[in-house]
């Protein structure tokens, strides 16, 4: 286990080019496997996610030329139903994987089993909420005991069409079930209590999918015969673009830019928040990468930020970002207050009360609740030392909580960082944070 620390630093500015959006690349190579056509997928991000899901597309029997690291990987799809799943596909800690493959295994053509797997933090993450639509459709999708991992999928079962309500907005249930609905006979519908990221229905668009929209339900009608899915150029990751923009909105000195992130409104909900905050952030589109808007985002540190009070309506558009309103909370005037996101209690760990433990550990004032926390704000933080818990998201938040404490921050196992930014220190240190 690895272990830095971050010094305080008084001003940070600069540029810098976040890594690929890491949702967008696994559901490239995903889709690129079922595909009538072989697909050119630049600027994938390399992460230990990302490579899972390429190492599965391969061993579910798509051609993969490339790795993550080249920059360039061309996936010679196998057509909708041509993959000849392996008995067992590791996801590694790639929740991400897990849901969207069970999706599309079960549209395969009747074979043995396939058990998806992955490490100890993903065996505690819920699954039944993927394996009950899937089944309620006709799929033979099964969990271990408590709807956790391994999940054991059949493929070759008819499926049919059904309208699903989905009890908690969540975009990686929503894609397994369309990716599931391609090969279902009739409509398929989802209904989501509020919008989630819709990444994979921008894609399915592009590989000539009909999607619909119908009384704020999204859905598929199948069976469908194909997708040729285009190349695809991956922008920047807004969720890995959140740490410079929130350090640049603390420490930046006169700013911090960040170029070509992906702006897809249904993953940018932390500019609103940071707007109602009083902070300087300013937006200058460019044009669309892979069909999603992007540009540049430039933030400076303007004064004092105020409270605010995040809602569950606003979660699903920011949950990977709800940490750093914690941080943020803690060096606004007055009380920050989150809500709805319980959704952060089954992430890579219990992020609400790992957020509110890291938090304490460096100064703030900080409490659970069962679906969020509460943060008073106050001038400082003092520093001190913090464990990732093998989480990437909460490794980072206490690298910028040392940059923008008195006192600087020991991460221990901060090499979790690499699992969405291999590149995150070498970032912070280009803006002019020091660790070591």
């Amino acid at each position: 286990m690895s272990s830095l620390t971050f010094r305080p630093a008084p001003a940070v500015a600069g540029t810098v080019a976040v890594p690929p959006d890491k949702s967008i690349t696994h559901r490239a190579f995903l889709l690129a496997a079922i595909s009538d056509r072989s697909v050119v997928v630049e600027n994938p991000l390399a992460s230990e996610d990302t490579a899972a899901t390429l190492a599965a597309v391969a061993a579910m029997g798509a051609g993969v030329d490339g790795d993550v690291g080249t920059g360039r990987v061309v996936v010679a799809g196998r057509g909708l139903r041509g993959l000849t799943p392996p008995p067992v596909i590791d996801c590694m800690n790639a929740g991400t994987l897990m849901r969207l493959a069970a999706g599309i295994l079960v549209g395969q053509p009747p074979g043995g089993v396939t058990v998806l797997d992955g490490d100890e933090s993903l065996r505690r993450r819920p699954m039944a909420r993927i394996a009950d639509p899937l089944v309620a459709m006709g799929a033979a999708v099964s969990p271990a005991p408590g709807g956790t991992p391994p999940l054991a999928v059949h493929p070759g079962r008819p499926l049919h069409g059904t309208t699903h309500d989905l009890a908690i907005a969540s975009a990686q249930v929503k894609s397994a079930i369309l990716l599931a609905a391609l090969s279902a006979e009739g409509e398929t519908w989802v209904r989501e209590p509020v919008p989630s990221r819709d990444h994979t229905e921008r894609m399915l668009r592009a590989a000539g999918v009909d999607v619909r929209e119908r009384d704020g339900m999204v859905g598929v009608a199948g069976p469908v015969r194909g997708i040729s899915l285009p190349d695809i150029l991956v922008p920047g990751d807004f969720s890995s673009a959140a740490f410079a923009i929130v350090l640049g909105v603390l420490r930046g000195d006169p700013g911090v830019r960040v170029t070509g992130v992906n702006l897809n409104p249904g993953r940018t909900g932390l500019l609103a928040v940071l707007r109602r905050m009083g902070a300087d952030v300013r937006v200058e589109p460019g044009p669309d990468v892979a069909g999603e808007p992007a540009g540049d985002v430039v933030a400076r540190c303007g004064g004092m930020l105020q409270a605010t009070e995040v809602t569950a309506d606003e979660v699903p558009a920011m949950v990977d970002e709800i940490p750093l309103v914690g941080l943020l909370g803690a060096l606004a005037a007055g009380t920050t207050v989150v809500s709805g996101a319980a959704e952060l209690r089954v992430k890579e760990s219990d992020r609400i009360r790992a957020v509110v433990g890291l938090l304490r550990a460096v100064g703030a004032d900080a409490e659970e609740r069962d679906d969020g926390f509460v943060v008073r704000g106050q001038m400082t933080l003092a520093g001190g030392e913090v464990d990732s818990g093998g989480d990437h998201r909460l490794a980072m938040l206490g690298a910028l909580a040392g940059i923008v404490s008195a006192a600087g921050v020991t991460v221990h196992g901060m090499e979790a960082a690499a699992v969405s930014y291999p590149g995150f220190v070498g970032d912070m240190a280009t803006l002019g944070a020091v660790s070591g």
